[in-house]
């Protein structure tokens, strides 16, 4: 095949190829097979026409579109091999010279993916991290525990507090008219909890059973209902009942109602430190890992960046985020409407962070390169066998899914990673 690749930008170029005689002459005939069950000519049964009488009547030329339609998948990975190169974006496809009886002649304008120069990538240090587990945290999470078994009592003739829970009826009003949404009743509301709009829960502190006020509020300028966003409105408020959290005591038998392997509050709080250690081992090595890789991709050059990869990295996301979402019953349409936000806002908000994590794998694909990592059968099967745990599928249900290539990669982009991380120190 005779290919020659021109570039014409940092990343962008032509690639110019040949569809040979032969392979145009098999999408002559996957044309032709196509096209001929459509066509009744006389003296033939429908679909039964020759291709030489197809040609008489309508000219081979006819056929050249769908013909280069059907081979030019194949020819242009075979071009892309031979180039060398490493296509990011869609090509777009020109025919220069498509004549009877010689080899066609195609180009594709692409985006290529772009060098990498890279820097030093092992032996980086970060910063170290605190991996202890004080007595303080300890208590504090015992706390959180208590917190979360906490009763809640009803206050005779008390004000309510901070961290009391009223129970309220309440209906807002813009002006003098009521507006749609403001209403509710026999509605529990924790005060402090920022649940309601800024300034709501503070004018609640302080009143008692039976108490009737009206709360001054001013909605956020970014609030969902446009026309109640940045507008000042008034809650008629009710107040029926004041609750507090009383906790439980913090004894044996608290112990053994949070916990069924232990028996005694000590037991207990040692059983917390040992989780809390794991926690925050674990939490080490992910910080570890997250600052030598960006370590690694700030010591490594990337002259332009093209734009079409950061975009799929967005949508790719975008549509990872969304999928997420509606496996938890919650449409695309219902999360804006739920957020009040559009698409365009989540756009924006993936776009932040899609430049990062496309150099970061590109930098991980170039150390793969550097390192030559090679992987073996074994390794593809004992991947699909971890996958398998990791999700609780069928193994041939994880092979249906990812090729051997994808596996590989995934493989190789995992060593890359354990190349950087593995001698990586902390100071």
């Amino acid at each position: 095949m005779s290919t020659k690749w021109e570039k014409k930008g940092t990343n962008d170029g032509l690639l110019t190829f040949e569809v040979a005689e032969n392979k145009i002459e098999e999408g002559l005939k996957a044309a032709f097979n196509k096209v001929k069950k459509n066509i009744s000519v006389p003296g033939f049964r429908k679909g039964k026409v020759s291709r030489q009488m197809f040609n008489q009547m309508y000219g081979e030329e006819a056929l050249f579109e769908d013909a280069l339609n059907h081979v030019l998948p194949e020819v242009y990975g075979l071009a892309i091999e031979e180039a060398g190169i490493d296509p990011v974006s869609q090509p777009k496809i020109d025919v220069l010279s498509m004549e009877k009886g010689k080899a066609w002649v195609v180009t594709a304008e692409v985006t290529v993916k772009p060098e990498v120069k890279l820097g030093e990538y092992k032996n980086l240090t970060v910063p170290k991290q605190d991996r202890e587990v004080t007595d303080a945290d300890v208590e504090e999470n015992l706390a959180q525990k208590q917190a979360s078994q906490a009763e809640l009592v009803i206050k005779e003739d008390a004000a309510a507090e901070n961290g009391d829970t009223v129970v309220i009826d309440f209906e807002g009003f813009k002006g003098d008219v009521a507006f749609e949404g403001g209403k509710g009743e026999n509605y529990s509301l924790e005060l402090g909890s920022s649940s309601f709009i800024p300034g709501f829960e503070d004018q609640l502190v302080g009143t008692k059973a039976n108490d009737e006020l009206d709360v001054t509020v001013t909605f956020p300028e970014e609030y969902q209902a446009e026309d109640l966003a940045g507008q000042e409105a008034v809650f008629k408020v009710k107040v029926h009942e004041v609750k507090a959290k009383e906790l439980p005591a913090l004894d044996d038998e608290f112990a053994k109602d949070i916990d069924e392997e232990v028996e005694t509050l000590a037991e207990l709080k040692e059983k917390i430190k040992a989780e809390l250690t794991t926690a925050k081992e674990e939490a080490a090595t992910n910080a570890i890992e997250e600052a030598a890789i960006a370590l690694a991709v700030e010591n490594a050059e990337i002259v332009e960046l093209p734009h079409v990869m950061v975009h799929d990295e967005v949508h790719r996301g975008m549509n990872e985020f969304l999928g997420n979402m509606q496996q938890q019953g919650i449409s695309p349409e219902l999360y804006y409407q739920m957020t009040g936000t559009t698409e365009k806002d989540l756009h924006e908000q993936f776009e932040g962070e899609a430049e990062t994590r496309t150099k970061t794998n590109l930098v991980i694909e170039a150390i793969v390169a550097a390192e030559k990592h090679e992987v073996t059968d074994a390794d593809i099967e004992a991947e699909i066998k971890d996958l398998a745990e990791q999700y609780g599928m069928d193994e041939n249900a994880v092979r249906g899914a990812l090729n051997n290539d994808m596996l590989a990669h995934d493989i190789k982009m995992k060593r890359a990673v354990e190349t950087i991380t593995s001698t990586v120190k902390e100071a």
